[in-house]
C-alpha cells in the first residue's frame, strides 16, 4: 500500500495565521503539520511516501528533502490545480492508497485500518469518528458491514443524524484508482467525484474510529490541537495503546426517564448531561452507551426507530459540542408473552445488564483497560454490569462533576484535561 499525502492546500481560512507557506507547513508547537504525519506513519513502519505539492511546494521539499526520518519522500508536482484528488492519476497502479489529508494532526493505528479495510471488500473506506461541530459537517450514516448509505453535506436539510464524520482519511484499492483517474490528469474532487457515486453502489465503507484525527482549518484549531499534543492526549488515543472509558447507561442517565422509550419524541437530555460528556471527551475518554432495549424483543419498537432515537441523541450532544463514541444495545427479554414480540430476542443473553456483556465488547473491540474505566448509571443492574465487569460504578444521582475528581485520585490518575 503506497501513502500519499495532499500537501497542495492553500489554507484560505488560516491565512490569517501565516500567507506565505502552504497549509501543511503551519506550526504547531513549533513543529510543521506535515512533520507530526510523517512522523506518525514513519512510527508505524512506512519507507516511502509520495506527497502531492502544488501552492508553495518548494517550501515543504526545501524542508524535508527527499528522505527525512528514515523514509523515502516523492513528490508529485501540480503545475495546475487539479482538485483535491485529480493528481491520483499519477499514481494509477497495482497498489492500494492510503490518502492523507495535508491539514491534519492525527495518531491512528494504520495497520488495523488497513486490516478492516481488507476485511470489507470496498472500492474504497473513509475514517468516520464522531466531532464536536456535526451541525457544519458532512455526515456518513452506514448500514450492515459498515457500508456507507447515506452522504449528507453540509449544506443538504437533516433532523436527526449520526454523528460520524469523514476524517481525512482514506483508502482506496488499485481498482478504484485505475477505473476513477484517467492517464491524463484532470482535475476533480475526492468528495464529489470519486467517493460520493460509490455510495450507491455500496462499495464505499466506513472505518469508525474513537482515535485523535483533527483538521486545522481554522487559527481557532491550531491552539486546542496544540494543548491537545502537549498533554499527550493524541498519542494516547492510538487504539494500539490501552484505552480509558467512560460507560453510560441511556435511560435515566444521559436522557430523562420516561419508562419504555418506545417514541423519539420522548427522548430529552437530562441537565448537565452533554457538559459532562463534552469534560470527557476533552480528557480523553472513550464515551460507550451500554443500553439495555427489551423494547426491540417486544417489538414495541424496531431497529429502524431505535436508529432514529439514537441519531436524535447524538444530535442533541453534537448541538452541544458533546458526542458519544460508541453505543452498545441489548435487544434481548427473557420474559415472553408481550404482543407482538419477537422470540429471536427471547433468550437469556449474555448483554443484558446486569451481565457485563456489553462493556467486554466495548472492551475487546476498543483496547479499553477496565481498571482505568467507570460507569455512570441509575439502577442496581447498571452497578451489577459495573462490578462484574471490574469498573468504578458512580449513580448518577451524584453530580458527576463533584465525583470525578475523587475518582482520578481512587485511581491514582489525573485527568488530562486538568
Amino acid at each position: 500500500m503506497k501513502a500519499v499525502i495532499m500537501a497542495g492546500g492553500k489554507g484560505t481560512r488560516v491565512a490569517s495565521v501565516r500567507a506565505d507557506i502552504p497549509k501543511p507547513m503551519l506550526e504547531v508547537n513549533g513543529k510543521p503539520i506535515l512533520e507530526y504525519q510523517l512522523e506518525c506513519l514513519a512510527r508505524q513502519g512506512w519507507t516511502e511516501v509520495t506527497l502531492v505539492v502544488g501552492h508553495l511546494g518548494h517550501v515543504i521539499e526545501r524542508h524535508f528533502g527527499r528522505a527525512w526520518g528514515g523514509m523515502e519522500l516523492r513528490y508529485i508536482v501540480e503545475d495546475e490545480p487539479l482538485g483535491t484528488a485529480g493528481a491520483l492519476s499519477y499514481l494509477r497502479g497495482e497498489d492500494d492508497i492510503l490518502l492523507i489529508n495535508g491539514d491534519l494532526i492525527f495518531d491512528v493505528d494504520l495497520a488495523r485500518f488497513a486490516a478492516y479495510h481488507q476485511e470489507h471488500g470496498g472500492l474504497a473506506t473513509v475514517l468516520t469518528h464522531p466531532n464536536d461541530h456535526p451541525y457544519d459537517s458532512t455526515i456518513l450514516a452506514t448500514g450492515d458491514g459498515g457500508r456507507v448509505t447515506r452522504w449528507l453535506t453540509k449544506e443538504e436539510p437533516r433532523q436527526w443524524y449520526p454523528n460520524r464524520v469523514n476524517a481525512g482519511l482514506h483508502i482506496l484499492s488499485a481498482a478504484l484508482v485505475n477505473e476513477a483517474f484517467p492517464d491524463v490528469p484532470e482535475r476533480k474532487d475526492l468528495d464529489r467525484d470519486v467517493l460520493r457515486p460509490l455510495v450507491a453502489a455500496g462499495t464505499l465503507a466506513a472505518y469508525d474510529s474513537p482515535e485523535y484525527v483533527r483538521d486545522m482549518g481554522t487559527p481557532g484549531r491550531l491552539a486546542e490541537v496544540g494543548e491537545a499534543l502537549r498533554s499527550g492526549l493524541v498519542a494516547a488515543r492510538n487504539l494500539a495503546n490501552p484505552q480509558r472509558a467512560a460507560f453510560l447507561d441511556r435511560d435515566g442517565t444521559i436522557n430523562a426517564d420516561v419508562g419504555f422509550l418506545t417514541h423519539i419524541d420522548d427522548l430529552r437530555l437530562r441537565p448537565g448531561m452533554a457538559e459532562y460528556i463534552r469534560e470527557l471527551n476533552r480528557g480523553g475518554y472513550l464515551v460507550i452507551v451500554v443500553t439495555n432495549q427489551p423494547v426491540i424483543a417486544r417489538g414495541e419498537v424496531t431497529w429502524a426507530e431505535l436508529e432514529q432515537i439514537h441519531w436524535k441523541l447524538e444530535t442533541l450532544l453534537g448541538e452541544q459540542g458533546a458526542f458519544v463514541d460508541d453505543i452498545f444495545v441489548c435487544p434481548h427479554h427473557p420474559d415472553k408473552g408481550f404482543p407482538g414480540e419477537r422470540p429471536e430476542y427471547k433468550i437469556d443473553c449474555q448483554c443484558r445488564k446486569p451481565k457485563p456483556g456489553m462493556l467486554l465488547a466495548a472492551a475487546a473491540k476498543y483496547n479499553i483497560d477496565l481498571g482505568s474505566s467507570f460507569m455512570v448509571g441509575d439502577s442496581e443492574r447498571d452497578r451489577g454490569a459495573a462490578q462484574a465487569a471490574g469498573v468504578r460504578y458512580l449513580d448518577v444521582a451524584a453530580d458527576p462533576l463533584t465525583v470525578i475528581p475523587d475518582l482520578f485520585r481512587d485511581l491514582g490518575r489525573s485527568p488530562l484535561w486538568r
